[in-house]
């Protein structure tokens, strides 16, 4: 049992995981963080924000598989991560993989090797909220970022000591790797946050959630209000009643993202295009980072766009 600022408790690990990808995709990071004896971190030369978040709790898995029988408790500031392994993996596994709409899931290489490292394995996933001054978030994130400049500048990212063990001592948190820049850092961390709000977009919009009002729930505000293509107006309730009758919300299509911007740390202004049965639709969506339950979507706006 460790104190202080010793992060493994009554033989639970209290771990944060994440990624960064500057540009999204671009270089790309992921790193988990215990303490500043027990980290680790890597990366690609090209990746995106997902990759690294869902890599960075793959590696944590394999890390600390030594001790199977110790509880982890895994810190996200991602709901894609969370939801993909505690909510979607098992209903992507039955159908081989792949999508409602027979398209194989997105990062499906690591999800498979998550799901192989979870086996016999105790564990919780708890979001907090990201660039909000959460220390062990913060050094994780640091540490992905860390890894992502080091790809981008062609250089091989600090692998950190990895997981040395309950037995180690703890110590407290040291000063974590700077960008280069506090403008560099800022901007940076300003593209994490509306690439992992837009890829929550592209969430919502793929063919299998969209049968589903769980799994959209998981999505919306409770006030989530959207003003459809066709001119009608949905809520919760109705997105609800509209999934229990006829089965499936209104078709997508490819997406051309427009435009992502960080409004306020708690507001995420998308525009983008889709396009439908070949029939481009814009859509302007808002985002609300909410204390307990992360990003959700409140506002969401269709309209056909006229062609010449």
């Amino acid at each position: 049992m460790w104190g202080g600022h010793g992060r493994i408790i009554n033989m639970t690990i209290i771990a944060a995981a994440d990624g960064s990808a500057l540009g999204n995709p671009g270089p790309a990071g992921w790193a988990w963080y215990i303490d500043d004896n027990n980290w680790g971190s890597g990366g690609w030369d090209h990746g995106t924000n997902n990759m690294g978040e869902l890599q960075a709790v793959l590696e944590l898995f394999r890390a600390t598989a030594k001790e199977p029988e110790t509880e982890l408790k895994i810190l996200c500031d991602s709901q894609y991560a969370i939801n993909c392994i505690s909510k979607w993996m098992p209903g992507w596994k039955k159908k081989g993989w792949k999508k409602s709409d027979g398209k194989p899931v997105l990062n499906q290489e690591i999800l498979r090797e998550l799901d192989t490292a979870i086996v016999g394995r105790k564990y919780t996933f708890e979001w907090v909220k990201g660039h909000a001054g959460h220390q062990l978030n913060e050094e994780a994130d640091d540490r992905a970022r860390a890894a992502a400049t080091a790809h981008q500048s062609g250089k091989t990212p600090d692998p950190g000591p990895g997981y040395l063990g309950s037995s180690a001592p703890a110590t407290a948190g040291a000063p974590a790797p700077q960008s280069e820049t506090d403008c560099a850092a800022e901007e940076n961390a300003s593209l994490d946050v509306t690439g992992t709000v837009f890829e929550l977009e592209q969430g919502l919009l793929d063919a299998q959630v969209r049968t589903n009002f769980t799994e959209v729930n998981d999505f919306l505000h409770p006030s989530y209000q959207e003003i459809c293509r066709d001119g009608s107006l949905l809520d919760v309730s109705t997105v609800r009643t509209i999934l229990e009758s006829s089965g499936t919300l209104p078709e997508t299509g490819p997406v051309q993202l427009l435009t992502a911007r960080l409004l306020d740390t708690s507001l995420v202004l998308i525009a983008y295009r889709m396009n439908p049965a070949n029939s481009p639709v814009l859509v302007c969506s808002s985002w609300w980072q909410q204390t307990n339950a992360g990003w959700k979507l409140r506002f969401r706006q269709e309209t056909v766009e006229n062609q010449a």
